[in-house]
């Protein structure tokens, strides 16, 4: 049976968050989970009036509850919204998983939000590391005998010219350090990195992965990992931008390197995130986000502010390329709002098992061929394994890691972006880093071919391409 991998991971978030109900959208498309009840609004006048457009509006259809309508959750907070509840989370949810309730409240205010021009709802997405993969694919063991790909760059840490990146993600497995190049690594520690079986969780090591992808690329950093998002790689929207703002309290990086966002089938960016990104503006701070693993055009956010005027300069979308360098990964999200691409499949990190090796069971199984069309040995089908989520009659298969891994998605192109702003940074003693990000790209004669378009490329140079050609077995 063919994976059906959207609901997969729905399934998977939705354990994850037991006590949040949570519905997939737009319509039976299943491009996003969000929670089930509940809108978003800006705190205030807007939350008021959304409020009451809602209830009116549900007091006059025959089949809607006005009674549902209220406030959800605290006035006013840091991220600028208000939750309000719309309906039963237990009702108004049909064959293909949209919730009704929402769909109406987003529908009472669509009059007044063409009057006012801007956005007065929105549904309360679950931001993710990817909803569709994981992310591009599972890992999967690499020799600790072999180099990291990139292998790291020749440069020694100095604390007086360190470059500061934050990435908000989730925490850092126990035995990191044991991994070399990850001394300057700090932050906070994964929760729940194994089940009780000692089976190593989904998504666990993704943190860490980045760091050492970040480190490898650009030693002279000061990295700090945050555990923002839960042991599903997920969190609502409403509470990610508190979170973002939590992560920054202690003073602003240099560079943060993000590599979770989600779709909401607009082009003016997540309201649950965007006090945040007009903080960002005031700030020297140059956001690194990833593009998304869907293979899809549509903007994934925070990413896709980077094409949103006021905030070109603060943010830095990046795609993924496959193996070989030279085109783009077939699960590469694209289109003009990915502002550079970087290699993105098969790298090779550090993930656990430095001090024990640590097993871990295969999630989701691998396609019979590319599932969105293309032909090379793409991480779709290769390396070949069963998953527990898509055949459960199935014996899944199991790996042991011991240290390194080898992973796929733009969640890992996008620390390759981050770490060679760092290194340009470093060399060339600029202190900002978006003038430091847009001397790179300006600088930059590297480029790669993704969905027939001619797109700038950044490669590290320890980066070892291989080629793209045949499917390999799971070891």
């Amino acid at each position: 049976m063919a994976p059906q991998r959207f609901q997969e991971q729905f399934d998977h978030i939705q354990r994850s968050m037991p006590d949040v109900p949570l519905a997939m959208g737009p319509d039976d498309l299943g491009e996003f989970v969000y929670e089930k009840g509940v809108v978003l609004a800006r705190d205030g006048e807007e939350a008021r009036l959304v409020e009451d457009t809602v209830r009116a509006h549900f007091t006059e259809a025959p089949d809607l509850t006005p009674d549902h309508v209220r406030r959800a959750g605290p006035d006013r907070n840091r991220s600028g919204i208000t939750r309000i509840q719309v309906g039963d989370p237990g009702q108004g949810i049909r064959a293909g998983g949209d919730d009704q309730s929402v769909a109406h409240a987003l529908r009472a205010l669509g009059a007044r939000e063409g009057r006012a021009g801007h956005r007065l709802i929105s549904r309360n997405h679950v931001v993710h590391i990817a909803t569709n993969a994981c992310p591009g694919d599972e890992p999967v063991p690499a020799p600790r005998s072999a180099a990291t790909n990139p292998a790291p760059a020749d440069a020694v840490h100095d604390p007086d010219s360190a470059v500061s990146v934050l990435v908000v993600d989730n925490g850092l497995t126990h035995d990191y350090r044991a991994c070399p190049g990850m001394s300057h690594v700090t932050g906070d520690a994964l929760a729940g990195e194994t089940d009780s079986q000692g089976i190593l969780r989904q998504y666990a090591g993704h943190g860490t992965f980045i760091a050492g992808l970040l480190t490898a690329v650009a030693p002279n950093t000061d990295v700090t990992v945050r555990n923002t998002l839960n042991d599903a790689g997920a969190i609502l929207e409403s509470e990610f931008g508190e979170r973002l703002f939590d992560a920054v309290e202690d003073g602003w990086p240099d560079i943060l390197s993000l590599s979770a966002g989600s779709v909401n089938g607009r082009t003016d960016g997540l309201l649950g995130v965007e006090a945040f990104m007009t903080a960002l503006q005031t700030q020297r701070t140059l956001l690194v986000a990833a593009a998304g693993n869907d293979g899809s055009a549509t903007p994934f956010w925070p990413a896709a502010y980077a094409a949103v005027p006021g905030h070109a300069d603060a943010v830095l979308s990046v795609g993924a390329l496959r193996t070989d360098g030279a085109f783009g990964a077939c699960f590469t999200n694209h289109g003009p709002w990915v502002k550079v691409y970087a290699p993105g499949e098969r790298l090779v990190s550090a993930l656990t098992g430095f001090e024990a090796p640590v097993p871990y069971v295969y999630q989701h199984s691998t396609y019979d061929s590319c599932r969105y069309g293309f032909g090379y040995a793409c991480t779709c089908r290769s390396p070949q394994h069963t998953g527990v989520l898509s055949d459960p009659a199935e014996k899944p298969d199991q790996v042991m890691f011991d240290g390194y891994a080898a992973w796929s998605g733009t969640s890992f192109a996008t620390p390759l972006v981050a770490g060679l702003v760092a290194a340009w940074m470093n060399a060339t003693k600029e202190t900002d880093p978006r003038a430091a990000a847009g001397a790179l790209l300006a600088s930059c004669a590297d480029f790669a071919e993704v969905r027939g378009a001619h797109v700038t490329a950044l490669r590290p140079p320890t980066w070892l391409p291989a080629t793209a050609e045949q499917p390999v077995a799971v070891s």
